[in-house]
């Protein structure tokens, strides 16, 4: 049985900016992947009912700063919600 870090935890509100770019270099699984690159550490976008590997959904976010909410397991994140952070343009 694996410890707390492995069991899915729950986050709201997490923001970053969405990437797109090579992930796990040097592993039998690296790949293209989307990810959210925030404070707390990088974590690849997944949806609940997605594919595991190039679901194309989240192309439309890449780089833009979002607002999501889901489940974080190890470095994966999934994603229930997500919403594009509008831009805060200082007023005159």
């Amino acid at each position: 049985m694996g410890d707390s870090s492995d069991s899915p935890q729950q986050v709201d509100g997490l923001i970053g900016t969405v990437v797109r770019g090579p992930f796990g270099t040097g592993s039998k699984s690296a790949r293209d992947a989307v990810w959210l690159e925030t404070e707390k550490g990088r974590f690849v976008l997944r949806r609940k009912e997605g594919p595991t590997f190039g679901d194309l959904s989240f192309d439309q976010y890449v780089g833009k700063r979002v607002i999501c909410d889901g489940f974080i397991a190890g470095y994966m994140m999934l994603v229930e919600r997500i919403l594009t952070v509008p831009d805060q343009k200082p007023r005159p």
